[in-house]
């Protein structure tokens, strides 16, 4: 598998690691794909921490890799923001990195429905009935409706926590307002960062990810092989019949051990 693909697109979340902790072997199978040539690039479609912030825990893992080898949902949303709306009012059902992130981009956060230009959707481990109603009643005054991500669930240490697909879901149905674009996994804007960064054949390319639905369904949508590991979310095939990987493996180890 290895010797087949001149780059590979990693998940993080799931996939590299879990909750604060690096999946078993993540490590060297990563620093053996970098020491052999291989192009790497991390994507994530979560949004409660930074760019530093991953690059670090991936670091502390043992994990050899550069800063500018990470991608997240917020640095794609951010870059769609200023290039179509510079300067504008925003209100986030997501948690203070998040905010914190597109204020530094130059847009203002507010929480007066009758200010705000856009909505921004992403994980909030903190949504609470006043958030929604904000965001439903901008919705309703004419604001225009993003999401970072479009994950139903998020997975953590011990199981899974809901996601932003469950918030757009209920804003959906309390506004009649449909979402209008998100920028993360399988998003093509996500796409179009990803091949600017990587710069090869996608035929030559390996996507590597937990979940059908974001992970899966990218490469599928792109024409790129995928490998599906175990040790993410729980998928339930049933429910995505027309999405399925290349291969299927336990972890990313797997793909160093068909080297030996």
């Amino acid at each position: 598998m290895i010797n087949k693909y001149k780059a590979f697109i990693f998940d993080l979340d799931g996939t590299i690691y879990r909750g604060s902790n690096v999946i078993k072997n993540a490590d060297q199978t990563i620093n053996f794909l970098k020491k052999n040539g291989k192009k790497l690039i991390f994507i994530s479609n979560k949004t409660t921490g930074t760019i530093t912030e991953y690059y670090n825990l991936l670091k502390q893992g043992g994990l050899d890799i550069c800063q500018d080898d990470i991608v997240n949902s917020t640095v794609v949303l951010k870059k769609f923001l200023v290039e179509n709306f510079p300067g504008s009012n925003f209100y986030a059902i997501g948690e203070k990195v998040f905010i914190n992130e597109i204020k530094e981009a130059g847009l203002k956060y507010s929480e007066n429905p009758s200010e705000i230009n856009v909505l921004l959707v992403t994980l909030d481990r903190t949504l609470n009935y006043q958030k929604l109603e904000i965001a439903a009643k901008a919705l309703e005054n004419g604001a225009r409706f993003f999401a970072a991500n479009i994950d139903d669930t998020c997975p953590v240490e011990d199981g899974e926590v809901l996601d932003a697909g469950a918030t757009i879901s209920a804003l959906e149905k309390r506004t009649h307002k449909k979402l209008e674009n998100h920028f993360g996994k399988p998003s093509e804007f996500m796409f179009d960062e990803i091949t600017r960064r990587l710069a090869v054949d996608r035929t030559k390319v390996l996507l590597v990810g937990d979940r059908l639905e974001t992970d899966i369904a990218m490469g599928n949508k792109f024409g790129i092989d995928t490998a599906l590991v175990a040790t993410g979310i729980k998928n339930f095939p049933n429910g995505n019949k027309d999405i399925k990987p290349t291969y299927y493996i336990d972890s990313v180890f797997d793909l160093l051990k068909t080297t030996v």
